[in-house]
């Protein structure tokens, strides 16, 4: 059963930033770096506070998405009590993974394969 969903963008009430909400996404800035100056939002904080807005509880769920989570997002599922991982591709940052494995949270790797049939 699906608790919750989450996108990577601006928050509530903000231009997203298609639109010019955030300037480091409008930037070259390389994929994981000055997060700091980044307005957005990752898809995971994204599901988890979408769980808490609405009353849903996510303690021992498990998380599917698009690529490993940073750091930030690491932490996040630690403290909400998510156990496993499920994601596509890779991401920059290899204390995440360390951090969620010391934690006990399965990560599992999805070949893509599996989603997109042969053409």
């Amino acid at each position: 059963m699906v608790l919750s969903t989450g996108y990577n963008d601006t928050p509530r009430g903000l231009p997203n930033c298609g639109d010019g909400g955030c300037a480091r996404c409008a930037s070259d800035v390389p994929s994981g770096q000055a997060l700091d100056t980044c307005l957005c939002l990752h898809a995971e904080q994204n599901g988890i506070i979408q769980a808490a807005y609405h009353g849903v509880a996510i303690a021992g769920a498990a998380m599917y998405i698009t690529n490993q989570p940073c750091l930030t997002c690491a932490k996040m599922i630690v403290n909400v009590g998510i156990r496993r991982i499920v994601f596509g591709g890779d991401y920059p940052d290899p204390l995440a993974a360390e951090m969620l494995s010391t934690a006990g949270v399965t990560v599992e790797r999805l070949s893509i394969d599996v989603l997109v049939p042969d053409r």
